[in-house]
């Protein structure tokens, strides 16, 4: 007998959940991809190593659909993905506040570009040029799971220890925002999270609706 469809978390224990994820602080991954033209990125919602095989690597990535980016990728079959120095806070504004669908966010970088045709950001800690190898959807976004085809850092990375080293995370992120930075975050956040709602519960068969939020997290514009 199949189980009834999945209703939205109550409020105690939606907060209770998102207790859980507060817990660590994950990388903030840059993700870019270009198609018939085009090009873009946004701040992923997630992005996870998914396998220990160091001669077949793999990621997962979840992109939303309404996101420009996510056209892209699925035009495409790839994308990049970056981590950035702790100093690039720059970009993860540049990326995680405007929208593909208004702005070209590369315009102004140099142009360079992966093994694989994608957009590469430059300077930045490291990369991985990714390509689709299967995809999920799930209502609100599709999940890539992509084959890592290639992939390098910045020179000297690992070589030194100290407060300042290692990626920049979602922690240090928003530790770093100013109030208005903060505020727009928040205002993306609570934007995209309705529409993310609406798809999954018309996933899920309970037709649209809004269901608790959770604190706000980046990437929230594609």
């Amino acid at each position: 007998m199949p189980l009834p469809p999945l209703s939205p978390l109550d409020a105690t224990r939606a907060s209770a959940v998102a207790r859980v994820f507060d817990l660590y602080d994950p990388p903030l991954w840059l993700v870019t991809s270009a198609h018939g033209g085009r090009r873009g990125g946004l701040i992923a919602t997630f992005a996870v190593r998914a396998s220990i095989v160091s001669a077949l690597p793999r990621m997962i990535l979840g992109v939303a659909k309404q996101h420009h980016t996510w056209g892209l990728i699925e035009g495409s079959g790839g994308f990049a993905l970056h981590l950035l120095h702790a100093d690039q806070i720059d970009l993860a504004w540049r990326f995680g506040l405007a929208s593909g669908h208004q702005v070209d966010k590369l315009a102004g970088l140099p142009e360079l570009a992966t093994p694989g045709g994608q957009p590469r950001i430059p300077d930045a800690l490291a990369w991985l040029d990714c390509r689709c190898e299967a995809s999920l959807d799930t209502g609100d976004r599709t999940v890539y799971l992509a084959a890592i085809t290639d992939g390098g850092t910045a020179p000297g990375t690992g070589e030194t220890g100290g407060e300042g080293a290692g990626p920049l995370t979602v922690g240090r992120l928003y530790a770093s925002a100013s109030p208005q930075e903060r505020a727009r975050l928040d205002a993306l956040y609570a934007r995209d999270g309705q529409v993310d709602a609406s798809a999954i519960l018309a996933w899920r068969g309970l037709g649209s609706g809004a269901s608790e939020s959770s604190p706000p997290a980046p990437g929230t514009a594609g």
